[in-house]
């Protein structure tokens, strides 16, 4: 297939950059700072009304919950400004290194088939959105959260559908907004790096390395299957909790003592959501590929020419 070599990519990502480097630093130096500051009223709230239920300390238990509920809702509205800046930066690198690509080696000439990845992207992302919104159980850790849940099993789906690129797009897209609408919102921007290349690597492993295409045997996309899920999942379970300490540390200021303890609970949480992930999204996948391939909807990710021989 003719590839088009193209550098507005390179142009519009490289102007985005700039503009979301500008905007977090200038959102972590205002807004940022004074959630941090409404972090510590909040946390000398949660003390006082633990002291009045223990009845160690006199006062209004039920008037101080309102006002730490306020002071809440402030916290995540001053939050939100420095995640998205930080959201903006991490896409605008993909951006740039997807225009860098495209400038060097060309882009395939395909508008139907990109409609028909951009469909499929668009109701997987509302599936990872679903999946963690509504099928979550949240622990929470100071001022903090973790949770279990289902969201990872439809972005590893994303990937195994729609390739690396527009599968790991489709999983950040859909689990920061998650992030965004519900109460973990500082933690969107770790949430879009890290879905996305989870959906890289299952990519990467399915359709670059095993070249999964609609003429391999069942028993060979079985084991495509588990084992690219497997991947992606392993990755997490190592980045997840790495990641999440530097970032919790050194962009969002969180106490070490406090990020190492988060570390630890989402080895756990991450390891728990793993396994589900590797055994539902290879259930689901199993069981829509033949309805998709008939329907015609399936995506042929992988060139037919390099898939032939149907292991």
């Amino acid at each position: 297939m003719e590839r088009k070599k193209s550098n507005s990519l390179l142009f519009f990502g490289a102007i985005i950059l700039i503009a979301s480097i500008i905007f977090s630093v200038y959102a972590r130096n205002t807004s940022y700072q004074q959630s941090v500051a409404l972090g510590g009223q909040i946390s000398e709230l949660k003390e006082q009304i633990d002291a009045i239920e223990a009845g160690t300390l006199q006062g209004d238990a039920a008037a101080l919950e309102s006002h730490r509920l306020n002071l809440a809702d402030q916290k995540l509205r001053l939050e939100r400004p420095f995640s998205y800046g930080l959201i903006a930066l991490f896409f605008s690198i993909i951006l740039t290194l997807k225009g860098l690509y495209n400038s060097l080696v060309g882009q395939n000439d395909s508008r139907k088939m990109d409609l028909k990845r951009l469909t499929q992207a668009g109701l997987l992302a509302a599936l990872c959105y679903i999946g963690f919104t509504f099928f979550k159980i949240d622990i929470p850790v100071g001022t903090e959260k973790t949770a279990f849940h289902l969201g990872n099993v439809f972005c590893v789906l994303a990937s195994l559908f729609l390739g690396g690129y527009w599968g790991g797009l489709s999983g950040a897209v859909g689990m920061t907004i998650a992030d965004l609408t519900t109460a973990y919102v500082t933690s969107a921007p770790k949430t879009f790096l890290l879905k996305f290349l989870i959906g890289v690597i299952v990519g990467l492993v399915a359709h670059n390395l095993c070249k999964l295409s609609r003429n391999h045997s069942a028993k060979y996309v079985t084991l495509v299957t588990i084992l690219s899920s497997a991947a992606g999942m392993i990755f997490n379970i190592i980045a997840d909790p790495i990641v999440g300490y530097f970032y919790k540390t050194y962009l969002l200021g969180i106490p070490q003592d406090l990020a190492a303890t988060l570390a630890k609970l989402s080895l756990l949480t991450t390891s728990v959501n793993a396994i589900v992930a590797v055994i539902c999204s290879s259930i689901f996948y199993l069981a829509l590929r033949p309805a998709l391939n008939k329907a015609d909807l399936f995506v042929q990710v992988t060139p037919e020419n390099n898939s032939k021989g149907n292991p």
